[in-house]
């Protein structure tokens, strides 16, 4: 798809998820994108770390914080090398400014969601619940892109890999860091 263009499984996905002609569902995927907002991700991400590091957890906020920023900046180089298009089959419903592939969204709600229910529900019986509502708040804000027009659904699944992979990449080396540190 990234080489030869949108395939017809994903123009026809694309088509069925586009919202431009329902008002209300373009009102809640837009919601569900201000969630997925890189910067607000990113300052989300400060506020969990010095949270954490009031709490007295310390590492874990810089981990936390680390994971985050170096993930979207990842995120970013690839959009930059990869280049793709965006979708032009329907007007975009919010304003985008940088190429397609992957979806920096998808990305980074998968990583900040994911590693800030890992981080804090480590070691309880929050750690599933927390997880799975995780990967939903990542999966309906990759929803809303494809809704808004922004993106190819190939774009976000690309994005949530991304983030998947980033975020199981970086769980072992944080482990033992953090192990050490309760040593």
């Amino acid at each position: 798809m990234l080489l030869w263009g949108a395939a017809p499984l994903d123009g026809a996905i694309y088509e069925a998820v586009y919202a431009g002609h329902r008002p209300a569902l373009v009102a809640v995927a837009r919601g569900f994108t201000a969630l997925g907002e890189p910067t607000y991700l990113v300052v989300a991400s400060a506020a969990c770390a010095l949270w954490l590091w009031y709490a007295g957890r310390v590492r874990l906020g810089i981990v936390l914080l680390l994971i985050v920023t170096i993930g979207r900046g990842l995120a970013e180089v690839q959009k930059y090398w990869v280049a793709r298009p965006r979708p032009n089959l329907e007007p975009h419903l919010v304003a985008v400014k940088t190429s397609s592939f992957p979806s920096g969204h998808a990305a980074n709600s998968m990583i900040f969601c994911l590693s800030l229910a890992l981080a804090l529900g480590a070691g309880t019986r929050w750690q599933r619940p927390a997880c799975a509502a995780a990967l939903l708040l990542s999966l309906l804000i990759g929803w809303s892109r494809v809704a808004l027009g922004v993106h190819w659904p190939s774009d976000v699944i690309g994005g949530w890999a991304f983030g998947l992979l980033w975020v199981l990449l970086t769980l072992k080396p944080t482990e033992r860091l953090l192990d050490a540190d309760s040593r």
